[in-house]
């Protein structure tokens, strides 16, 4: 049996971090605030010359270093951003190139939040296929650019950043790598969290917008259920995970869905304190800083999940 297996994980942060104080100078807003309602205390925004192909890259390599590979061993780039440098071409290609990976296949994922979990799935379906061995799965943003400053109910929750794994064909009794995943989208739900811009609409990148409360409940909700899904799917329960790996949107939102599961809150990995919520990147930086301080070890079995606009939502099971 062919799976797709995790061999190594990487994260870049742009260099400039700003704290919750620094917003309040801004926006009507204080850090008690923003932690009381969130958890975040502080994120990283891009600077002059980072960009999200920039960010994806330094976590690529991180991830290629991790798994003892070159970038010509790579024969599949899929990113997921919602955040990309250009309309086109794909931000994947600009990876593709920066790494010297040659002639591989490379293209971007948009699913918002969900858009690691997305193409997470289309890479180890590709590889399951045979038609790749060696894939780079990078999540990257930079949403401080497509932020309305002005506006408290956004611009305190999002950061840049980008996280990236090397996901390679393992042949063996199946119990490595993805073991299950499960996607949805629901577009019923675009104007509860959206950019009201677009080339084909304004011909501008946009803003953010959201309405937080609406989101908050479906959010619950729908993440407990496609955790439920995909352990259903593989034939195991809340009991036999080790570490639930989560898209970093907000914390009330992680201990809901954790106590919906009834599972114990230290299970789940908490990275929006100090990245806030970096979309598409949130759950591969959050796993990196798990894998790298020690908590995820060989063995664990992951839950990975998120929720995004559109809405999309998804989970994936892992025995990392």
């Amino acid at each position: 049996m062919i799976r797709a297996v995790i061999s190594g994980t990487g994260s870049a942060l742009p260099k400039r971090c700003v704290l919750n104080a620094e917003l309040a100078a801004m926006v009507d807003t204080s850090d008690e605030w923003i932690v009381e309602r969130t958890g975040i205390r502080m994120r990283y925004i891009a600077g002059e010359g980072e960009t999200t192909a920039s960010l994806a890259t330094d976590a690529a390599r991180a991830a290629l270093a991790a798994a003892g590979r070159d970038a010509r061993d790579v024969d599949l780039i899929v990113l997921a951003t919602a955040t990309p440098d250009q309309t086109f071409p794909s931000s994947a290609t600009k990876v593709q190139h920066a790494l010297g990976a040659g002639d591989c296949v490379a293209f971007d994922v948009a699913a918002v939040c969900s858009g690691f979990l997305y193409a997470l799935q289309v890479a180890e379906n590709m590889i399951r296929a045979g038609t790749a061995r060696c894939a780079l799965v990078i999540g990257a943003e930079t949403f401080s650019r497509i932020l309305d400053w002005e506006d408290r109910a956004t611009c305190v929750l999002f950061g840049d950043g980008a996280g990236a794994i090397v996901l390679e064909a393992e042949e063996g009794d199946g119990t490595r790598g993805v073991l299950a995943s499960k996607l949805h989208a629901d577009g019923a739900f675009n104007d509860l969290l959206f950019v009201d811009g677009g080339p084909s609409t304004t011909g501008t990148v946009g803003k953010v917008r959201m309405k937080g409360r609406e989101v908050f409940r479906h959010a619950v909700s729908k993440l407990a259920a496609v955790m439920e899904e995909v352990l259903a799917t593989a034939g195991l329960t809340a009991a036999d995970v080790d570490w639930v790996v989560p898209h970093q949107a907000n914390v009330r939102i992680l201990d809901a869905t954790a106590k919906k599961l009834g599972l114990d809150p230290a299970q789940v990995i908490v990275t929006v304190d100090v990245h806030a919520n970096t979309s598409a990147a949130s759950v591969p930086l959050a796993l990196d800083t798990a894998v790298r301080d020690g908590r995820i070890k060989r063995g664990d079995l992951l839950v990975l999940e998120a929720m995004g606009g559109g809405f999309t939502w998804g989970a994936a099971l892992v025995r990392f």
